[in-house]
């Protein structure tokens, strides 16, 4: 009997890895890569190399753990408890702030399907209203969520596959021209400022390697899944953002809500804009759905770790972590005030480069272990070579990736993770203080045995 009955195929897992990725972060992205102009084409290329070296370090990293806990496990084989926790508290928040982002968007979207425009103020209480909603549908367990979200993530993808391969036909070279850069920005700037933009719309590569045990034959398909996946979305992006510049003007494509829509209000009517409008909408919902569930189960794993309060560990029947959604919720809402600006676009922005910086810093912690990773595995020096050059080229592009959020963005990511640090020293106690005692007190014993008998021998 096979014993990969029931797992995916190769092709499958490339196919899961490259949805995973297109989500609903890209909705707003013609919008705010119309600040910079179609020069941001060079931007998808620099974030497709880095990303296609981040997706290959990371399978190589799925493949040599022999640790759980995904990313905090990676980092524990270098780091230790503190690097484990400090991966896990990142993600986590990481996450909380991405959620408000894909919130945001789907507010974006839905005032425009509505034809209402709403205050600042309007637009954060309308971004938290969504957020509960959806962490309150929640409560009834991952069933019914993963069965919408399946259904739901076909209103971005028939959109983008339509622009991709048809919208070719509206497409003007002059318009696309035009706003190659509109504001004259000298090119490392103009590139710079939408790197994070970019690597946004890449970010859940890993998935293929969290996968590799639902997989055939796990050394040979997850690497390929992960690339395949990874250029699979690169193209996606590539082709829809900027067949999208060259239909619409720059300027009014700096002031959609809804760049997607005004698309295909352009290309056919308004009412065919308006049906996908909604079509976004309720994909940015159900998206969101999926997400809120899971950043609860990240926080209810990581407490089981004992690096989050035991609070989130707290279940119902269906085994739904509602204490800590509702913990979450009220988190993801002072976040959601906080970011408040006169433009949702902007609003956009700053919660895109926020949950950016929170999610290299764990990207980072991760790679730094795969060395220790293969020496413990013996792998082939020359197959350690190639692995070692492509995690520096991946770590460069992040490092780049950091600087190119900016220095506010990368003070306020900076004084997340310093806190991580102070939250640390208090659980530090049950992990690597314990440990570190046990190391002295045995050093202490062996110094006192070496004294005497140094002693004992001067006699």
């Amino acid at each position: 009997m096979s014993t990969n009955k029931g797992k995916m195929n190769v092709f499958q897992l490339t196919v899961l890895t490259c949805i995973n990725m297109i989500g609903s972060g890209i909705i707003m992205l013609p919008s705010n890569l119309a600040k910079v102009g179609t020069i941001s084409i060079l931007s998808w290329i620099v974030t497709a190399g880095g990303s296609l070296a981040l997706a290959y370090t990371f399978s190589q990293l799925g493949m040599l753990s022999r640790k759980p806990g995904g990313m905090g496990g990676y980092a524990e084989y270098s780091f230790g408890k503190s690097g484990s926790f400090l991966t896990n508290y990142t993600y986590g928040l990481s996450l909380a702030i991405a959620n408000v982002g894909i919130a945001t968007s789907a507010v974006g979207y839905g005032t425009v399907c509505l034809g209402i425009k709403l205050s600042p103020l309007g637009v954060g209480l309308a971004t938290i209203a969504i957020l509960w909603l959806t962490s309150i549908l929640n409560f009834g367990g991952s069933r019914i969520t993963g069965k919408i979200g399946s259904v739901t993530i076909w209103g971005i993808i028939i959109p983008l596959l339509f622009l991709c391969v048809f919208g070719w036909f509206w497409f003007d070279k002059s318009t696309f021209v035009t706003a190659w850069n509109p504001h004259n920005l000298p090119f490392g700037s103009a590139v710079g400022q939408s790197i994070s933009l970019t690597l946004w719309a890449f970010l859940g590569f890993e998935s293929a390697a969290a996968n590799m045990d639902a997989v055939e034959n796990p050394r040979k398909n997850v690497p390929i899944a992960v690339l395949s996946g990874t250029i699979g979305a690169a193209i996606i992006y590539i082709l829809s953002t900027n067949v999208i510049a060259g239909i619409i003007p720059n300027s009014k494509l700096l002031q959609s809500d809804a760049p997607f829509g005004l698309a295909f209000a352009s290309i056919f009517n308004p009412t065919v804009g308006r049906i996908v409008m909604i079509l976004m909408f309720v994909a940015c919902f159900g998206s969101l759905l999926g997400w809120q569930f899971t950043i609860a189960q990240v926080f209810k794993s990581s407490a089981v770790d004992g690096f989050f309060p035991k609070i989130f560990t707290k279940v119902t029947k269906t085994d739904t972590p509602i204490v800590g959604m509702i913990i979450l919720g009220i988190i993801q809402t002072l976040l959601g005030l906080c970011t408040i600006s006169p433009s949702l676009s902007k609003q956009f922005s700053v919660l895109v480069n926020l949950a950016v910086v929170t999610n290299v810093v764990p990207y980072l912690l991760s790679m730094g272990s795969l060395n220790v990773m293969q020496k413990i595995e013996n792998v082939p020096h020359k197959k350690m070579k190639i692995n070692n050059v492509i995690t520096l080229i991946a770590a460069a592009y992040s490092l780049y990736a950091l600087y190119s959020c900016g220095f506010e963005t990368m003070t306020y990511g900076s004084l997340v993770t310093f806190a991580g640090w102070i939250i640390y020293s208090y659980l530090s106690p049950k992990f690597d203080a314990a440990k570190e005692m046990k190391i002295n007190s045995n050093d202490l014993v062996l110094q006192e045995a070496a004294i005497t008998s140094a002693h004992d021998d001067g006699k």
